[in-house]
């Protein structure tokens, strides 16, 4: 499903930084993995490239069989949308778009019918419980609302992974279990393959195997 072999990625600069050094990993399909590390270790940086956002300096990505070093840009947009949903911990939210309109837009980049795309995103915005929401701009809503609308559009073509970054960052803690749990009855339901960076042991220990980074480097892989 994700194979990273040998991967490292570097900052040049002023002063050169060295943000993965060497990293293999194996994640296989449906499970759910915590990536956990101290601020700078490399774990925003590793999900940006497995979701094909940035490029390694070296090493191999491989994303369900296809190697990204090898894919153009646009292939690399292709596979993005097709396959891999994201969710961020400022939800990242077209202001000027409401529910409805926000879950819709990545339907509209595949170009299905109008129609079609209506159905899918009033489906979606149910199965997060925020279909009496979908009229409603993001500065209507409250944190735990903005963050289940992103939700919703990540899983806008049922991608079979999705990537997480500090997904309850943002939140206050009884908001952000609600959040963890709604992933996790996604996760059950549609049985995508789940990374989620977070800075919160707790939220580590609901995911199924913790990886830690530190200085760029995995230092435990752990599985329960």
């Amino acid at each position: 499903m994700i194979s990273l072999k040998k991967v490292s990625k570097v900052f040049e600069g002023k002063r050169k930084a060295v943000a993965l050094e060497k990293v293999d990993l194996q994640i296989e399909k449906g499970q759910v993995v915590s990536i956990v590390g101290p601020s700078g270790s490399g774990k925003s940086t590793l999900l940006n490239l497995i979701g094909g956002l940035d490029r390694p300096t070296s090493g191999e990505i491989e994303i369900e069989g296809e190697k990204l070093g090898e894919l153009s840009d646009d292939d690399l947009t292709r596979v993005r949308r097709d396959k891999i949903g994201f969710v961020f911990q400022f939800f990242n939210l077209l202001p000027t778009l409401n529910s409805l309109e926000n879950v819709a837009l990545p339907l509209h980049l595949r170009k299905w019918p109008r129609k079609k795309i209506e159905e899918r995103a009033k489906e979606l915005l149910e199965m997060v419980q925020l279909g009496h929401r979908i009229e409603h701009l993001p500065d209507e809503l409250s944190g735990g609302e903005r963050q289940r609308v992103a939700i919703a559009r990540a899983l806008a073509v049922f991608p079979p992974i999705l990537l997480a970054d500090e997904p309850t960052g943002n939140l206050d803690t009884r908001t952000g279990q609600e959040i963890l749990k709604l992933m996790e009855d996604l996760h059950t339901r549609l049985g995508s393959t789940v990374l989620i960076v977070t800075h919160d042991l707790d939220v580590a220990k609901r995911s199924s195997r913790t990886v830690a980074l530190r200085d760029g480097r995995i230092v435990e892989d752990r599985q329960r």
